[in-house]
């Protein structure tokens, strides 16, 4: 059975087509088509873009584009990596709550090993210390009073914490984007950001949905961010003119002109 490399390199041999004429129609890079006709698929890029470099190529040289990427995946190099799950974040704390038992003169036993006869000193109610002084009287209305002050000093200080910080940090807190909207605050979840390394046109869909997120143009040195989904296609024109970020890894395109990319 042929690799994907050989089928490749036989399939543009048969269409005498260059490797230097694939580049220029495909716009990927040269030395990538190289490496996937000899099977090297390690080009420092992530899987995203190898598996829509190889799918372009074999479509420009009419293959099966799923063929290929399925043989692609076959090799164990296209499965996503797990993220590690948040359920781990805390440890686990587990309080046992136990209760009195009894010993072999059938008499019960607290947690300190003090026994009581005939449930007589069971009722915490009419428990008195071996002293035999009696636990202070509260008056449970002064209690209130008490806390119900308390609850009121600390909601007037965290009004007044809060009133200040509001003043005072107004400019620190304000949006960061740029006068024509060029910059787009990065949201907290993890998603993709689009930076501008010069003027350029973009548009982003996310194709789980079919909704279109955004399209319009980014200056030199912008940014857009976009919530992560299954599958995100990013149209850019040119399309050099962009780098993408992925949870916190910037990529060149590799690819010029107007041209798209498929982010999964």
């Amino acid at each position: 059975m042929q690799t994907i490399g050989e089928r490749l390199e036989e399939a543009r041999k048969s269409k005498g087509i260059s490797i230097r004429e694939a580049a220029e129609a495909t716009k990927v890079r040269g030395d990538y088509l190289h490496k996937f006709e000899s099977n090297q698929f390690d080009i420092n890029l992530p899987e995203i873009y190898v598996r829509g470099f190889l799918r372009n190529y074999a479509a420009y040289l009419g293959l099966s584009p799923e063929k290929i990427i399925n043989d692609y995946n076959a090799l164990g190099r296209g499965k996503p990596k797990s993220k590690p799950g948040g359920r781990e974040l805390y440890g686990r704390m587990d309080i046992t709550v136990g209760s009195p038992s009894k010993d072999s003169s059938g008499e019960s036993t607290d947690g300190e090993g003090a026994s009581s006869e005939g449930g007589k000193d069971e009722n915490p109610a009419t428990f008195q210390p071996k002293g035999g002084s009696r636990l202070p009287y509260l008056d449970r209305a002064l209690v209130m009073r008490g806390l119900l002050a308390l609850a009121a000093l600390i909601a007037i200080v965290l009004i007044v914490v809060f009133t200040i910080r509001a003043f005072s940090g107004s400019d620190s807190t304000s949006d960061t984007s740029s006068a024509n909207g060029d910059t787009a605050t990065v949201a907290t979840a993890p998603g993709v950001i689009v930076h501008a390394l010069d003027n350029v046109r973009i548009k982003m869909v996310d194709e789980t949905t079919g909704t279109e997120l955004f399209q319009g143009s980014l200056s030199r040195g912008g940014s857009r961010a976009f919530p992560k989904s299954d599958s995100m296609l990013l149209t850019a024109d040119p399309i050099e003119n962009v780098e993408v970020e992925i949870n916190g890894e910037r990529f060149p395109t590799g690819l010029t002109g107007r041209d798209r990319i498929r982010i999964q």
